[in-house]
């Protein structure tokens, strides 16, 4: 069953989340593709797809919950809660802030009240490329009080992202490398 939805999705990301041409990455890379998994996390589907396989992921992990950094990982985190309730294993969510609220609580990250100091948490992300992004969410989680034992990601680009996060002691999995939805893109051709 996992490998058919890991097609299913893997189909529809090529279909909306994969380009190709002449872009510049956030890490200011230069690439000739780009993935916006966003299109397909936002996507009915693609959402109970992304839920569904990031669950079935986690089932096993020690941890209290996932979180991620806004604004690629809310969707991810909110499919990935919701079908692991559905699944029996609940994993609440958390949602790291790029600048703190600047009202209220001033936190930079959204849903501690589900988890308490020094539980073990796994952050999703839609694309690895440097890591850069994660390691803001890392560092942030941390800073909170959360303990930071992995990562998982839709698209590993395979561009040194899961070198750094291994070099930092965590691990990287992923649903896709860049050849699988590569390859995937092109069968829809």
């Amino acid at each position: 069953m996992m490998e058919e939805l890991r097609k299913r999705l893997a189909r529809l990301l090529a279909r909306i989340s994969y380009r190709e041409g002449d872009f510049i990455l956030a890490s200011g890379k230069r690439s000739d593709y780009y993935f916006d998994c966003r299109q397909s996390a936002l996507h009915p589907e693609g959402a109970w797809l992304i839920g569904s396989i990031f669950a079935e992921m986690l089932k096993d992990e020690q941890i209290a919950g996932i979180g991620g950094m806004t604004l690629g990982a809310d969707p991810l985190v909110s499919a990935t809660s919701v079908l692991s309730y559905e699944k029996g294993h609940p994993l609440p969510g958390f949602l790291v802030r790029k600048e703190p609220k600047g009202h209220g609580t001033n936190q930079y990250i959204e849903g501690l009240s589900n988890f308490k100091a020094g539980d073990r948490v796994i952050l999703l992300e839609d694309v690895i490329t440097t890591g850069g992004s994660v390691f803001k969410a890392l560092e942030r989680a941390k800073a909170a009080g959360l303990v930071p034992v992995g990562v998982y990601c839709i698209l590993d680009r395979e561009e040194g992202g899961r070198e750094r996060l291994q070099d930092a002691g965590y691990a990287l999995k992923s649903i896709f490398t860049r050849k699988d939805i590569a390859a995937a893109a092109h069968e829809q051709v």
